[in-house]
C-alpha cells in the first residue's frame, strides 16, 4: 500500500534536487555571463587593434615598453602590456569587429600571454602585482573562455592567484573589495562555486561603518588608512562605493544578491558621503584630492554606471540618485543647497545652486594630507591649512598645478618659506583639538585653532557661511621665523578682467602684480572679495610658468615650460607677526554693479568679533547669528541681546523679532558631554537634549544642551525654542 507514495516521494526529491542544482548552475552562469558582458561593452577601434597587433614582436614582447624599470616612480609602464591583451581578446571576440574570429589575431594574443607568463614581471608597486595585473589576466580569461592554450592558463593562475584575501593589499577598505571582486572573477572564470559564495558574502560585509578604522565613517566620509585623511572620493568611490555597487549588479535577483540593507546603506553613503563632495554632485572637488592632484586630469562629468546600477537594485531615495543622474547628463540645473561638515575628517562643504565652496582642515585626531605615495603630490605640505576653494562651475583651478604658488594656497594663512620642505616631511600629525563646526545642514560656521606643524606658524581661523556670501576671519597670526606670512584669499586660473574698488575709486586693472591700500572690494570671474574695512593688499593677474615634473617625482612626466594666466589675492602679515588679523567677505556668482550695491548698501555680513578668544559674525537679513568660543566668553549679537558660553564651543542662533527660535551647538574640541550657555530673555523650554533655567531676576536664561557623544562627537545639536 505505501510503495507507490515512498516511490513517488523519491522522484519528487530527486526532481526537486535536480531543479535546485540547475537554478544554482543558472545563477552562477548569470553572474559569469553578466560580467563578461560588462566586459565586451567597450567599444572597440580597429584601427587601434591593427596598431597595436603591429606592435607586438616575435617574442611576444611590446615594442616600446620599458620591461626593465619595475621602480614605484616609473609607474609600471609593463601594464600597457596586459591591458592590451584585453582588448585585443575584445576585438577578437566582438561580432562587430573586424577582426572577429582572426586566426592571426589568436596567434598574436598567444604569444604575447606566453611572454607574459614567462617572463612574471613583478613591480616594486604591491597593487600592480596584486591589482593591475591580475585584473587584466582574468578578464582576458574570462573574454577568451576556453580558446587559450591550457598550459598558458595553467601558467596564469599563480598570478591571478596573487589578489587573494591574504595579501597585503586586502585590507578593510576600498582595495578589499577591489581584490574580492579579482578573485571573484578567477573563481567564475575556473568554475568554483563554493568559493565564490564565500566571496560574494565577504564583498557584502563590506559595506558597513568602521569609525576609527579604515573604512566608512559615521559621517559618510571615508578613510583608506589609519592617518584618517579623506578619502572619500578616491579609494572610497571608485574603489569601495562603485566596485560594491559593481558586484550588487552582477549577482542581482539570483542566489548570490546582497540584502537590501547593504544596498540601501551604499545610497546612503553616495548621497551623503561622496556626493556631497563632488562640486553639484557632478565635478570633482579639487579640495578633497591628495597627492593625485598634481596629475593632469580631464574636466568633465562623472560617469552615470554606477546610479544607473543603484537604481536597477533599489528604489530607496530614487529621487535623489535620479536628480545626479540628471545633473549628470546635462538634463538639469543645480538646485540643491546645504552644509555639511564631516566631523571625523574636519572637511566642511557649502553648496548652493550658484556656487561650492569647502574648507579643509585637521587635527589632533587625524593627519593633515596624505603621503606623497609613489612620487605624485611632493608640494602638497600645506594643502589642509584651512583651504577653501569657491567654485561657479568647478573648472575655476582646472589643472592650474605646474603654476601654482603652494604656499598661496586659497584660504590659508602661511609662512613664505625659502622653499618647502622635503616631500617625505608632507604628512604630519595635528597639533590643535579645537578644529571643526557648527551647522543645521542649511547654514553653518567653521573654526580652526591651527598651528603649522611644518614651521610652527599659529592662527584661529574662522569661516561663516550664511546663503548667498560668506565672511572669513583671522586672528592672533604670529610667527617666530624672520619670515613674512601670507594668507591667501584666493589663487585661481584668471578668467575675467580684475575690477578694485579703492579710495572711493573703481578701477580695472591691467595685467601685472601690485600691492594696494585702502581698498573696498575686489572683482574676478563673477566672484567678489569684499572689505568691512578698507585693506591693503597683494594682487596679481598675469601669466605664470611651471612644469608638470616640477611637481611630482613620477618618471616620464612632461618637462616642458606652460604658462597660465592666474588671479591671485592675498594680504601680506609681515615678517614674525605677533597678533597679527585679518577680516574679507566672499561674494559668488555677481556682477561688478551687483557687488558694488552690496558694498554701498551695506547689507553684507556685521563682523561682531574677531579676537584671540571669540570669533563671530551675523547676517542681519537672515537673522542668524554664528560665534566661534576658543573659551569662555560673552559677546553682543544685537542691542540689548548677549549669549554666554560657559565653555569652550560653537554656537549658531537665529533670531526672529527679536526673540531666539534656534540653536544650534557643537564642540570642536570633542571634550565635553553638554554646553551651557545663558542668553539675554526669558525662555522656558523643554526638549529631548536640553532645558532651559529662566532667571527672572537677571532677565536670562541659562541652556544646558547635551552633545552628541561617541562616534558622533563634533556633530552640531540643533534645539527649538
Amino acid at each position: 500500500m505505501n510503495a507507490r507514495p515512498k516511490a513517488l516521494t523519491a522522484v519528487l526529491f530527486v526532481l526537486l534536487f535536480n531543479l535546485s542544482a540547475h537554478a544554482e548552475r543558472d545563477d552562477f552562469q548569470t553572474v559569469k555571463e553578466r560580467v563578461t558582458a560588462e566586459l565586451m561593452k567597450a567599444p572597440v577601434d580597429d584601427g587601434r587593434v591593427k596598431a597595436i597587433m603591429d606592435e607586438i614582436d616575435e617574442d611576444g614582447s611590446f615594442r616600446g615598453i620599458d620591461y626593465v624599470d619595475l621602480s614605484r616612480t616609473a609607474g609600471f609602464p609593463q601594464r600597457r602590456h596586459t591591458y592590451s591583451l584585453v582588448e585585443l581578446a575584445r576585438a577578437y571576440k566582438k561580432k562587430t569587429s573586424s577582426h572577429c574570429g582572426s586566426k592571426t589575431l589568436k596567434s598574436k594574443i598567444e604569444r604575447a600571454l606566453d611572454y607574459w607568463v614567462e617572463h612574471d614581471f613583478f613591480g616594486d608597486n604591491w597593487h600592480n602585482n596584486q591589482i593591475s595585473t591580475p585584473t587584466n589576466l582574468v578578464n582576458l580569461m574570462l573574454i577568451m573562455g576556453d580558446e587559450l592554450p591550457p598550459d598558458m592558463v595553467k601558467k596564469a593562475q599563480p598570478i591571478i592567484g596573487r589578489a587573494h584575501m591574504k595579501a597585503s593589499g586586502a585590507r578593510p577598505s576600498g582595495d578589499r573589495i577591489v581584490i574580492a571582486g579579482i578573485l571573484a572573477r578567477n573563481l567564475l572564470f575556473v568554475g568554483d562555486k563554493p568559493q565564490f559564495d564565500a566571496i560574494i558574502r565577504l564583498i557584502e560585509g563590506e559595506v558597513k561603518f568602521s569609525t576609527g578604522q579604515r573604512g566608512m565613517q559615521h559621517d559618510y566620509s571615508f578613510h583608506h588608512r589609519r592617518d584618517r585623511v579623506n578619502n572619500t572620493t578616491s579609494y572610497g568611490y571608485g574603489k569601495y562605493a562603485n566596485a560594491f555597487g559593481e558586484w550588487s549588479y552582477y549577482v542581482a535577483n539570483t542566489k548570490y544578491a546582497f540584502s537590501i540593507e547593504k544596498i540601501n546603506h551604499l545610497v546612503d553613503y553616495y548621497l551623503d558621503g561622496i556626493y556631497k563632495q563632488l562640486v553639484y554632485g557632478v565635478y570633482t572637488d579639487i579640495s578633497v584630492k591628495n597627492r593625485s592632484i598634481t596629475h593632469r586630469a580631464t574636466f568633465k562629468p562623472r560617469g552615470v554606471t554606477e546610479i544607473e546600477r543603484l537604481i536597477f537594485s533599489t528604489d530607496y531615495r530614487r529621487g535623489e540618485l535620479e536628480e545626479i543622474l540628471r545633473l549628470r547628463k546635462g538634463q538639469a540645473e543645480p538646485s540643491a543647497s546645504f552644509c555639511k561638515f564631516f566631523w571625523q575628517t574636519e572637511h566642511f562643504v557649502v553648496q548652493r545652486p550658484n556656487y561650492y565652496t569647502t574648507v579643509r582642515m585637521f587635527s589632533t585626531r587625524n593627519r593633515n594630507m596624505e603621503e606623497p605615495y609613489n612620487g605624485p603630490g611632493k608640494p602638497t605640505h600645506h594643502r589642509a591649512d584651512g583651504t577653501n576653494y569657491v567654485m561657479l562651475k568647478g573648472d575655476e583651478y582646472h589643472n592650474i598645478w605646474p603654476v601654482y604658488d603652494w604656499q598661496k594656497i586659497s584660504g590659508t594663512t602661511i609662512l613664505q618659506k625659502p622653499k618647502l620642505p622635503a616631500p617625505s616631511q608632507i604628512q604630519k600629525d595635528g597639533l590643535t583639538d579645537f578644529v571643526g563646526a557648527v551647522t543645521d545642514g542649511s547654514i553653518g560656521a567653521v573654526a580652526f585653532d591651527f598651528i603649522s606643524p611644518h614651521d610652527k606658524t599659529r592662527a584661529r581661523k574662522a569661516w561663516f557661511f550664511f546663503e548667498d556670501d560668506y565672511a572669513c576671519l583671522g586672528t592672533a597670526i604670529h610667527a617666530d621665523r624672520d619670515l613674512p606670512v601670507v594668507t591667501t584669499i584666493n589663487q585661481v586660473l584668471l578668467r575675467s578682467d580684475v575690477t578694485v574698488k579703492r579710495n572711493n575709486r573703481m578701477q580695472r586693472l591691467p595685467r601685472g602684480e601690485r600691492q594696494l591700500d585702502g581698498v573696498k572690494w575686489v572683482h574676478h570671474d563673477r566672484i567678489g572679495y569684499l572689505f568691512p574695512e578698507p585693506a591693503a593688499i597683494h594682487l596679481s593677474n598675469q601669466a605664470e610658468q611651471g612644469r608638470w615634473s616640477d611637481i611630482t617625482d613620477q618618471k616620464n612626466i612632461s618637462d616642458e615650460l606652460i604658462s597660465k594666466d592666474v588671479f591671485a589675492l592675498w594680504i601680506d602679515h609681515g615678517h614674525q607677526p605677533r597678533h597679527a588679523g585679518y577680516q574679507y567677505i566672499v561674494v559668488p556668482d555677481v556682477s561688478v554693479r551687483e557687488l558694488q550695491e552690496t558694498a554701498d548698501s551695506n547689507r553684507h555680513i556685521d563682523i561682531l568679533s574677531n579676537t584671540s578668544n571669540i570669533q563671530a559674525a551675523r547676517h542681519e537679513t537672515l537673522g542668524v547669528c554664528q560665534i566661534a568660543f576658543y573659551q569662555a566668553g560673552a559677546v553682543e549679537i544685537a542691542e540689548d541681546i548677549a549669549v554666554r558660553s560657559h565653555s569652550q564651543g560653537m554656537v549658531m542662533l537665529t533670531l526672529q523679532d527679536r526673540r531666539i527660535d534656534r540653536i544650534t551647538v557643537a564642540d570642536p574640541s570633542r571634550e565635553l558631554s553638554k554646553m551651557r550657555i545663558t542668553v539675554s530673555g526669558m525662555y522656558n523650554a523643554r526638549g529631548d537634549h536640553f532645558v532651559t533655567v529662566p532667571d527672572s531676576t537677571q532677565q536670562t536664561t541659562s541652556i544646558e544642551v547635551s552633545l552628541p557623544q561617541g562616534v558622533y562627537a563634533g556633530k552640531s545639536r540643533v534645539i527649538e525654542l
